[in-house]
């Protein structure tokens, strides 16, 4: 069976776990080879490539901070070295941090902000300077752009913007060939939801009450969208942005 991404290369920032790295499995899968950004997790990162590797597909891990504007064109200058090109980029490096309107600080914002907006914009920039003859971005966003749940002003803001930044870039990108996407899931079961006590709290059990299918997600529900935006099965779609959350709105 051929794949649907044989010959492509993919950047996958914060991919040492979670959706990223299910995204990064997913993709190789499809053929594409994959760069396997990291922050802090070196270990994460190797495993993701060594479990691609071992299933016949290529993969390196690489370290970089989307919050550092300066260590972006790093990543990508590793990405060129390693596969020749770039062309596909998904966007998924992200933080939240939650706090009621009281709590929230100038470190709050920016901390959010610059990793989730403007990290977000600049691999962008450099990965649209990278790609030939076309390219493809997928930015993960969150059904908080629009659910807004209280406690989340800064975080819901944040892909709020992302969603229009799609939607803008995809109209500056279009005549290039370069398309623009935007997933949007529900709650996750991740390796950070579990560690920020979400998972076991009675909020995950309020959001699988109000979800018409019962459940919240699982980081390959959100993967195997994103190849289906990374490959030729979607080439009339740019600026779009999907939900992903079980029905939950």
């Amino acid at each position: 069976m051929s794949q649907k991404l044989a010959g492509k290369v993919a950047v996958v920032t914060g991919a040492s776990k979670g959706i990223g790295a299910s995204i990064a499995r997913h993709l190789a899968a499809e053929g594409a080879a994959v760069v396997v950004n990291y922050s802090s997790s070196r270990e994460g990162a190797e495993k993701v490539v060594g479990d691609i590797v071992a299933k016949g597909g290529r993969a390196v891990a690489v370290k970089a901070s989307i919050a550092e504007p300066k260590e972006i064109p790093g990543l990508f200058a590793e990405a060129r070295k390693a596969f020749g090109k770039v062309d596909i980029l998904v966007n998924n490096a992200g933080i939240y941090e939650f706090g009621a309107l009281g709590e929230i600080t100038p470190e709050h914002f920016h901390r959010q902000f610059n990793l989730n907006v403007l990290g977000l914009i600049l691999a962008t920039q450099e990965a649209a300077k990278q790609f030939e003859g076309g390219g493809n971005v997928i930015n993960i966003s969150s059904v908080v752009a629009h659910a807004t749940p209280p406690g989340t002003a800064v975080y819901s803001a944040t892909k709020a913007a992302v969603d229009a930044v799609t939607n803008v870039l995809a109209k500056e990108l279009g005549p290039q060939k370069i398309r623009v996407n935007s997933i949007n899931p529900g709650m996750v079961e991740t390796e950070g939801a579990h560690t920020a006590g979400i998972i076991e709290s009675d909020f995950r059990k309020q959001i699988e009450s109000q979800t018409p299918l019962g459940r919240i997600g699982q980081p390959q529900d959100i993967a195997t969208a994103a190849v289906f935006l990374a490959s030729d099965d979607s080439s009339w779609m740019t600026g779009e942005t999907i939900t992903i959350s079980g029905g939950f709105r």
